[in-house]
């Protein structure tokens, strides 16, 4: 019976995102036409985000260790367990600020948009992609823009219970390269709400615990501190999720 009802709530789930895509989706593509209003993308789909977690029935808790600013510029580093996460760290993520993602986003009707914008798409498997993309995601964050990644680079579909994967090495190295404080995002418990897509287990409203750790300094390290720093945030982020 709890089977069969959290499959009702992740069919229900899809078709309230279904329909707040299609009603927002005229007014991202036409905030797509220009770049002046790439800002505004933000603003709908923070907007889209905090619609969907209330009519979904996702009460977020976000834990600041400590308050982040609207006018600093971040690398946001959060692991990675469900479709949720994005509209989540959409909901609390500070100012101007874009995603790198895979590329395969490209081809969603909706969030290709993004990705065609001001969000960043890489083929993982491609060296020369990663390279373009975290050239780009420098450039981004020279201008103010705060980069949104998930550096175990997809969810692990071979763990349930999910477990944090190793991190890949991008970026830790950029956030040294351009001075970028990392802010680590712990998901706590948001797989109990939905694992991944929903498919295999359903879905079920309820509280989604996200512990946001005090930014990490980079200007006083060098590229030769990028493994150290991957592990330190490594561990940051899995100290909250040990005990879930």
């Amino acid at each position: 019976m709890i089977s069969i009802l959290k499959q009702a709530h992740r069919i229900y789930s899809v078709f309230i995102i279904l329909v707040f895509s299609l009603f927002f989706y005229p007014f991202y593509y036409l905030a797509a036409q220009n770049p002046k209003n790439y800002d505004l993308l933000n603003r709908l789909r923070k907007l889209k985000s905090n619609l969907c977690a209330f009519f979904i029935g996702i009460v977020p808790h976000f834990n600041f260790e400590e308050p982040l600013s609207d006018k600093q510029t971040y690398i946001y580093c959060a692991n990675h367990t469900s479709n949720h996460d994005i509209m989540l760290i959409c909901m609390f993520a500070k100012g101007r600020f874009h995603f790198m993602g895979k590329e395969e986003l490209l081809k969603n009707p909706v969030l290709g948009i993004f990705f065609r914008t001001i969000d960043i798409p890489v083929n993982r498997h491609s060296k020369i992609s990663s390279f373009r993309a975290f050239k780009r995601a420098g450039d981004n964050l020279e201008n103010g823009m705060s980069l949104i990644i998930f550096p175990e680079g997809g969810i692990a579909d071979n763990h349930y219970p999910p477990k944090l994967m190793p991190f890949k090495n991008g970026p830790f190295r950029l956030a040294i390269e351009k001075g970028i404080p990392i802010v680590a995002v712990s998901f706590v418990n948001i797989w109990k709400r939905m694992w991944d897509d929903g498919k295999k287990h359903g879905s079920s409203p309820g509280r989604a615990d996200v512990y946001i750790h005090k930014p990490v300094l980079t200007s006083n390290l060098t590229i030769n501190d990028s493994d150290e720093l991957k592990d330190r945030i490594f561990e940051l982020i899995n100290s909250k999720l040990i005990d879930r």
